[in-house]
């Protein structure tokens, strides 16, 4: 499954940069399996709504797990990409999630320090020893926004941008994101899709230097509508 110009969700677009509102199944860029990205899909619209000749500059400033929907920002000039990295690399860009978790018993709010290290055989990350080989500090802050039958929707606020960082660490207090077979979940969504959803973010223009805050709205499924606040 792929994004078409057509139903592309822009929240935000200047001659700068692009923010999309990511579906799950799209890929940000392009993998070994070969199927379009969704920097190819937004590169085609950019080329058609500025009437460009050439090859259209497009990059990718930040990236979403396939099975996860939300936001993505696109730079349109090489300048841009080069703030925003610096923006990522300093914790200036705030990203905010929301998870669909199982019901279980956590404190309504917590910060979640772990090490973790990532397998590239099988794609996945696990906690481990800060000493091991390739471990990578993770923290995030999290807070129950609503509690629902079944399950609970957290609020996930990422202090860095691990490999599956919210979803290997939340799995460590049995909290399971709906869908996500990979990290514990009982069974998968129907279309491949995990709740996670990167539902806000905050950064400073890379040329403007404006504050600009953004909200993408969930996915529509009876869950995610369930979980609106």
């Amino acid at each position: 499954m792929y994004s078409t110009k057509s139903n592309l969700q822009i929240l935000f677009e200047d001659n700068h940069i692009i923010v999309i509102n990511k579906r799950s199944g799209d890929i940000s860029q392009g993998d070994k399996t070969g199927d379009k990205p969704l920097s190819d899909v937004v590169k085609e619209y950019i080329k058609d709504k500025e009437n460009k000749p050439g090859n259209v500059f497009l990059g990718v400033v930040h990236r979403l797990d396939r099975p996860t929907s939300g936001i993505v920002i696109f730079a349109k000039t090489s300048k841009a990409l080069e703030r925003l990295n610096k923006q990522l690399r300093d914790k200036k860009i705030i990203k905010t999630y929301w998870a669909v978790v199982n019901k279980t018993e956590i404190p309504d709010k917590q910060s979640l320090i772990h090490f973790l290290v990532k397998n590239p055989k099988n794609n996945k990350s696990r906690i481990c020893n800060e000493n091991t080989q390739g471990a990578k500090k993770a923290i995030l802050h999290y807070k129950i926004l609503k509690k629902l039958e079944n399950f609970q929707l957290l609020e996930v606020e990422l202090e860095t941008g691990r490999h599956h960082q919210i979803r290997v660490q939340l799995s460590t207090l049995n909290c399971y994101i709906k869908g996500d077979l990979k990290y514990g979940a009982k069974r998968s969504n129907k279309d491949g899709s995990i709740h996670l959803h990167a539902r806000k973010i905050t950064f400073t223009h890379p040329v403007k230097k404006e504050p600009i805050s953004l909200v993408a709205t969930t996915p529509k499924d009876t869950l995610w509508k369930s979980c609106e606040c």
